[in-house]
């Protein structure tokens, strides 16, 4: 098979991210979230696997729908406690040369021009392995916290294309290549006539001055988007290299592959300028019965009413309120689309109840599980591609580190012996990994035309 397919980890800055109730099992270190050697230690790992990175997710607000309460979330730690995920990398980056690290940040919580700034930091850090998941924040406990009323739906994604230009114009546009001299003889570090402000004015965001940081090795981080709701999808299609989805099936997955290769075409860029990984736990061990026997250990420490809890804040919908034996249908909701759409009308041939979305979502949250020994979860692994499409897998813990480690040391050497997955990374930053086309954005990305358009 000449694609490769591409891996990453997806974890969070907390106790219990996609799998609640399992910090409760006995080899489970995820306790130890507050802890940077635990941190630097999965890094080594991935490493040692080849991943392409360490996605971290991030939330800033807590799951209070369930219930019409954060009670469920506190008991069953399902994402909360939670930390900053951005404060992880440079430890991690220090002690690995080659995985990336895609953080997640919201637009609806931070000025655009001190963000510029970390992440310009990040990357220089990271020496160009940064990546920024974009999100607009549907929790509204977080606007509230802030003193902000939650925004609809399609009015943060308008806010995040505003961002993204305040953003690219600060890294693209405001010092030029050259501005840079660090001159001794002379004394002039900086070409004051080679730094320029973006004197950008907008209904959300207005910042006339140049950006703080000189240009990183990637100017912009790689960028990440997980968005499948036809507003998202077009938002992604603009800017995303990454698109992260979670289909149930391969039909819903399927269509979601089709409709955003698409989009990215009719917004004028190849379909490949943008890779798809699905989200998906896998649990492998040596043998096929091995495997299913560790996930009914798992399944003994699942809490299903912290994964109705998570699923209650992706969706906006109250599952307290539905009986156990009722079946979802579409409601109307500011929270996260495609999660309705994904169990509702995403697949005709299919219903969920209820218990029966507890019972899924309780390992591996919203995206689907896959059991077995390396032999097997390969070959559903390349099913996968082959049927939808999509690049490659954005894979979840179930224990902590244990469901990493075996993917590194059992179904990883798999997909190399198949010539799936790669035996070494290639040079360079996170970017030329990931596409081979080198360090910055190339046309036509809206980022690289604004930098066009400055340079003329």
């Amino acid at each position: 098979m000449t694609k490769q397919i591409r891996l990453n980890a997806f974890a969070m800055n907390t106790v219990g991210h996609l799998s609640p109730g399992l910090w409760r099992h006995p080899r489970d270190q995820a306790t130890r979230y507050t802890d940077i050697h635990y941190w630097v230690a999965l890094a080594k790992t991935l490493e040692r696997g080849c991943f392409d990175g360490l996605f971290i997710a991030d939330v800033l607000g807590v799951y209070d729908v369930y219930g019409a309460s954060a009670d469920t979330a506190l008991s069953q730690a399902a994402q909360v406690p939670v930390n900053d995920p951005l404060q992880l990398v440079p430890a991690m980056a220090a002690a690995t040369q080659h995985l990336g690290f895609g953080v997640t940040a919201s637009v609806s919580f931070e000025h655009p021009y001190p963000f510029a700034r970390r992440m310009s930091t990040l990357d220089h850090l990271t020496q160009g392995r940064a990546g920024w998941n974009i999100v607009t924040s549907y929790l509204a406990s977080g606007a509230r916290n802030l003193g902000q009323a939650p925004l609809g739906h399609d009015q943060r994604y308008a806010l995040a294309e505003e961002y993204l230009q305040v953003c690219y114009k600060l890294w693209e546009t405001s010092w030029e290549d050259d501005a840079v001299q660090a001159d001794r003889t002379s004394g002039m570090y900086a070409d004051p006539a080679k730094v320029h402000g973006i004197d950008h004015q907008g209904p959300w965001f207005k910042v006339p001055g140049f950006h703080l940081c000189e240009p990183s090795p990637q100017r912009s981080p790689v960028i990440y988007q997980a968005g499948a709701s036809s507003r998202g999808r077009a938002f992604a299609a603009a800017n995303a290299e990454c698109v992260f989805v979670a289909a149930p099936s391969k039909a819903v997955l399927r269509k979601q592959v089709a409709e955003l290769r698409a989009a990215v075409q009719a917004a004028g860029r190849a379909a490949d300028d943008v890779q798809v990984l699905e989200q998906l736990t896998v649990i492998v061990a040596a043998t096929d019965q091995q495997a299913l026997a560790l996930l009914e250990e798992y399944r003994q420490y699942a809490s299903r009413s912290g994964a109705l809890a998570l699923m209650s804040g992706w969706t906006g919908i109250d599952f307290a309120e539905y009986a156990p034996g009722q079946v979802l249908r579409e409601v109307p909701s500011e929270a996260i689309q495609s999660a309705v759409e994904a169990f509702t009308r995403a697949d005709p041939t299919r219903t969920w109840t209820t218990a029966e979305i507890a019972d899924y979502c309780a390992i591996g949250g919203d995206g689907p599980v896959l059991v077995g020994s390396a032999q097997t979860v390969a070959d559903q692994l390349l099913e996968w591609v082959e049927d939808t499409g999509v690049d490659g897998f954005n894979l979840a813990c179930v224990v902590a580190p244990e469901t990493f480690e075996a993917v590194v040391d059992l179904l990883v050497p798999e997909l190399q012996a198949r010539g799936a997955f790669k035996r070494a990374y290639s040079p360079g930053t996170l970017r030329n990994k990931l596409f081979g086309c080198g360090d910055r954005l190339g046309l036509p990305h809206p980022a690289a035309v604004l930098r066009q358009e400055a340079r003329r």
